[in-house]
């Protein structure tokens, strides 16, 4: 992962323990942690932590697994920003300092990576903007780049860590405009693998986590540089 002191500081300080721990939903017991990769889930709008606990035993065992609760309360479960005319882009911003100062605070992993689904990927996204050395790696599922430069956008370009898309050519709530936006961009910044599954929606799919799967086994597979 490296020294993540170097980017660190376009992260709001004051956020560091901006997350109660009942926030966090954690796939091992605090003892069982240490010393082990970790991987930062993102939940998508409506959903809550408990993502985590549905994709566990798909993913490799090795990791643990930190699944954040989106800090807005909507439908029957939570979200990240708002959806509709009172939507911000500031509202990005925040929740991706969130994430960026607690997973900061995370001490002991070898590696950090970040996996976000729909609203969730843009948020891990743009935490990984903003502290380009925190997180070795990231996930986007169904998910979408923030269309405006960010401070780190650079550095994040120099390192181009590794980046698993997926999507499906049916999904009937990202606009056209934006996916190709967010391909070109996770083009030019990251080291893409780009996966596209037909007749699928706004969800994931068993050929995807499969995909996922093993994209993440390449991951533990690559020693820490």
């Amino acid at each position: 992962m490296g020294d993540a002191a170097g980017t660190l500081g376009l992260v709001r300080a004051d956020l560091s323990g901006a997350l109660d721990p009942d926030q966090v939903w954690w796939s091992e017991p605090e003892e069982q942690r240490a010393g082990r990769p970790l991987l930062v889930l993102l939940h998508g709008h409506g959903m809550d932590e408990q993502m985590g606990a549905d994709v566990r035993h798909q993913l490799p065992a090795e990791l643990v697994l930190a699944s954040i609760r989106g800090p807005l309360r909507v439908r029957n479960g939570y979200g990240w920003f708002r959806l509709d005319q009172s939507l911000r882009l500031e509202q990005v911003d925040e929740a991706a300092h969130r994430v960026a100062a607690w997973t900061a605070a995370q001490t002991g992993h070898p590696t950090v990576g970040m996996l976000g689904f729909s609203q969730g990927s843009s948020v891990g996204l743009q935490a990984m903007r903003l502290a380009p050395d925190l997180f070795g790696y990231g996930v986007v599922l169904s998910g979408f780049a923030v269309p405006l430069p960010v401070a780190g956008d650079a550095e994040l370009r120099r390192r181009r860590p590794p980046v698993f898309s997926g999507r499906g050519d049916a999904d009937p709530l990202i606009p056209a405009p934006l996916v190709t936006l967010t391909d070109q961009w996770l083009a030019e910044h990251t080291t893409l693998t780009s996966r596209v599954y037909r007749g699928l929606g706004h969800h994931v799919s068993a050929a995807e986590i499969a995909d996922l799967a093993a994209f993440l086994r390449d991951r533990l597979a690559v020693p820490e540089g």
